[in-house]
């Protein structure tokens, strides 16, 4: 038998270390040549190792979340004989060949974790757990007890009721004295156990990432309420006539809307190279899109959102959310933003402070619609409001230019027909 050392080969220009994010081998495994052991993450890309010989695993490099330099050891592995084991150069540069080629460029998804919003009204990652079904015993209860007592999370053979059928009552005497654990406060139930959860891989990139934007960025946040009611009215009509174009939400306008004040204000629309001490104003407006996917943040990007119309928009919405929900997106469609959109779409909120995209230097946040009274005049109507956020880098944008952007783009959004206007 021969030791084979397998080092982490240079899996990219400039890149000097890189993480553990997933192990496909433990110590005393039998693997075999181009079978994958391990995931490494560095600043720009994910990559599947594989091990360049067949043998049995004798030692790894650490743990899932370790650090390890470039030309380190990766896997120690038992190989068969001295001839193999002969061959560690021409295995190695293999090993780094092939790291090269699986190299799956993720510098986008990194940059989205600096995003700071939550996900957009596509594109919805909540996956809705079922409950154990409750356990019942002999006792009974009426249909609306049994689906309390489920939402409590109460078993039911555990409470203490007159004769085998409970009542309301019985929960609540449950809910305050407990079954034979003698007072308790209202609500206070069995705790979950403490977790510890190591930040590792994606997640770790979009911690580093925003605290890096809050860091380097000295953000503030304006907050305007719009009035949306004919702009509502408007996508009602849009949406009952639409045939087989997709159906419109918010977004479409608001990005439509957006793209056509942002010409008088191209502070908004920039990037900032601190180091480098420039800014650079673009003409086209690439709208990335904060969204929350099963992957991790990430920020799908509208490229020339002025030239589409609302339902090229709404496409391209309806495409890009779903190349990031199934994994599918290139290098392309989460690159190369130049202001972006977050919204937490169902979920709402009254206001919002999102986090830059660094380097951009603005990002826009829309909050739920609702409907109050208003005074119009002299009557009082019911009226759609809706509070717009916008977070400014103050080192490029100051308040008065981000307050009447806003305003600009609340004209547009409170006179739909402005968006069809040249």
């Amino acid at each position: 038998m021969a030791k084979f050392i397998f080092n982490l080969p240079d899996i990219g220009e400039g890149i000097a270390e890189a993480e553990i994010v997933a192990w496909h081998v433990k110590i005393g495994d039998r693997i075999e040549e181009d079978q994958p052991v391990a995931d490494m993450m560095t600043d720009k890309a994910t990559v599947e190792m594989e091990s360049p010989v067949s043998g049995v695993v004798k030692a790894v490099a650490g743990a899932e979340g370790d650090v390890i330099s470039i030309g380190s050891m990766l896997v120690e592995i038992e190989i068969e004989d001295e001839e193999e084991a002969g061959d560690d150069a021409d295995a190695s540069a293999k090993s780094e060949a092939v790291a090269r080629e699986k190299a799956i460029d993720i510098e986008s998804d990194v940059k989205a974790a600096t995003a700071g919003g939550g996900d957009l009204e596509p594109i919805s990652s909540v996956e809705v757990q079922e409950q154990e079904p409750i356990a019942l015993s002999k006792m009974t209860a009426s249909p609306a007890v049994r689906a309390r007592a489920k939402d409590l999370g109460i078993d039911l053979s555990a409470v203490r009721a007159k004769g085998n059928h409970v009542r309301h009552a019985d929960l609540d005497a449950y809910l305050t004295y407990g079954s034979a654990q003698g007072y308790r406060a209202p609500g206070a139930l069995d705790r979950r156990a403490d977790e510890a959860i190591k930040v590792i891989g994606m997640r770790r990139r979009i911690a580093e990432n925003m605290a890096a934007s809050k860091r380097h960025i000295p953000h503030f946040t304006y907050v305007e309420e719009m009035d949306v009611t004919a702009l509502e009215v408007m996508r009602a009509d849009l949406n009952a006539n639409r045939g087989e174009r997709p159906k419109l939400t918010m977004l479409p306008l608001l990005i439509a809307a957006i793209c056509k004040t942002i010409p008088d204000y191209p502070m908004i629309n920039a990037l900032y190279d601190d180091e480098a001490g420039v800014v650079t104003r673009y003409g086209a407006v690439h709208m990335g899109m904060a969204a929350q996917t099963d992957a991790g943040l990430m920020v799908p990007v509208i490229r020339d959102a002025q030239d589409k119309n609302i339902w090229q928009l709404a496409n391209e919405i309806s495409r890009l959310a779903e190349a990031a929900r199934n994994g599918s997106a290139i290098k392309e469609d989460l690159s190369g933003s130049t202001l972006t959109v977050t919204s937490l779409g169902p979920l709402g909120g009254i206001a919002t402070t999102p986090v830059i995209n660094r380097p951009e230097v603005a990002i826009i946040g829309p909050n739920k619609i609702v409907e109050r009274p208003v005074f119009v005049g002299d009557a009082i109507e019911a009226r759609k409001l809706m509070n717009l956020s916008i977070s400014c880098d103050h080192r490029v944008v100051d308040g008065h230019d981000a307050a009447r952007f806003v305003q600009a783009l609340k004209k547009v959004m409170e006179t739909p027909v402005l968006l069809f206007a040249d």
